[in-house]
């Protein structure tokens, strides 16, 4: 069920955000004040009283409706009625999934993305430098926004799906498939999960002995892949504070980087995860290749294999074609300062 509430701020009708790269205009707190509030209550780190104080700061300067998901799809749906309405930014307040559904109704429009992190990780949030309270974040939001802080990003499309900081194919995606079949556990337990989705995948779920996938990456072959990530920008995850930083050639205003595993041992595996822990990012190795500047990469196999995309996992099937989409979303970029 939507809720709808109104701020006090009285729309003027300007028309469309001054176009640029990042957007500055001595009239934005004027042209942006249509906002649609997305809330995901099942989300981690969302609940009433947060959501209530997340509304009245945004609805002090702006125009605010507000509506709550309660179903997968939901948010994207309300996203592209946003576009629909000409609306003039929707703000995510939800995990990483919602901010990948909102992200994918406004694709290719003129409505920017506003982001407040409300799930277990944050990823794409935390990525931008954003706070990962929400009651702080929205102030960072907020300023950015007054600010005029509006700027073109690139997304990944996989098969016809956005992502907007990495997708993972085989083992990785085993491991997200793993922690949603326990998802009633995922707001209680939080990151734990994650660890025994993984351990479970490892030593259980997952078959290391064979490969899964071949992968073709801008005309190049690669035969045998047993897990692969692709990354729209850094890092990867977060486990606690740290950042899981696999590549930090990944960047919103850049071309995709893939990583393949060419193999799944453990010293591999745990070389990699200490490397992208400490040492900022994993390096190319015997078993993992790493593929910078990529536009199109293409996995297939005549067995199905699993893939996931900003933490969800999305199916199975025998072929999947990522890109690179240039300037395909319109990002509010939070003013940072210290707390």
């Amino acid at each position: 069920m939507a809720r709808y509430g109104r701020g006090g701020a009285r729309w003027r009708p300007h028309g469309p955000l001054h176009q640029g790269s990042p957007t500055t205009h001595p009239r934005y707190r004027e042209l942006l004040v249509r906002l649609l509030l997305v809330v995901n209550s099942f989300a981690t780190s969302v609940n009433p009283r947060n959501t209530v104080q997340v509304h009245q700061y945004l609805a002090r300067h702006h125009d605010v409706q507000v509506v709550e998901t309660s179903e997968r799809g939901h948010a994207t749906r309300f996203a592209a009625d946003a576009v629909t309405r000409e609306l003039d930014a929707v703000i995510a307040f939800g995990g990483d999934g919602t901010l990948n559904e909102v992200a994918t109704g406004l694709a290719g429009s003129k409505v920017a993305l506003g982001v407040l992190p409300g799930g277990s990780t944050n990823v794409f949030a935390r990525s931008l430098g954003m706070a990962n309270d929400p009651l702080l974040a929205v102030t960072q939001l907020t300023a950015g926004l007054d600010g005029g802080l509006v700027a073109p990003i690139s997304l990944g499309e996989a098969n016809g799906r956005y992502f907007t900081f990495h997708a993972g194919v085989g083992f990785d995606a085993e491991v997200v498939r793993q922690v949603e079949r326990t998802f009633s556990f995922k707001r209680v337990v939080g990151q734990p999960l994650f660890a025994y989705a993984a351990l479970k995948s490892w030593f259980v779920d997952y078959d290391r002995k064979f490969p899964h996938f071949s992968v073709s990456i801008d005309g190049r072959r690669i035969p045998n892949g047993f897990s692969a990530v692709v990354l729209n920008t850094n890092p990867y995850t977060y486990v606690g504070k740290r950042a899981v930083e696999l590549s930090r050639a990944a960047s919103l205003e850049k071309r995709l980087v893939v990583l393949v595993f060419r193999r799944l041992s453990t010293p591999l595996m745990l070389s990699t995860l200490w490397s992208a822990l400490r040492k900022g990012g994993a390096p190319a190795r015997r078993g993992l290749e790493i593929i910078e500047d990529v536009e199109e990469v293409v996995f297939d196999y005549p067995a199905p294999f699993g893939y996931q995309l900003d933490g969800d996992f999305i199916d199975e099937t025998n072929t999947l074609t990522v890109r690179h989409r240039d300037e395909a979303l319109r990002l509010i970029k939070p003013m940072l300062v210290e707390f």
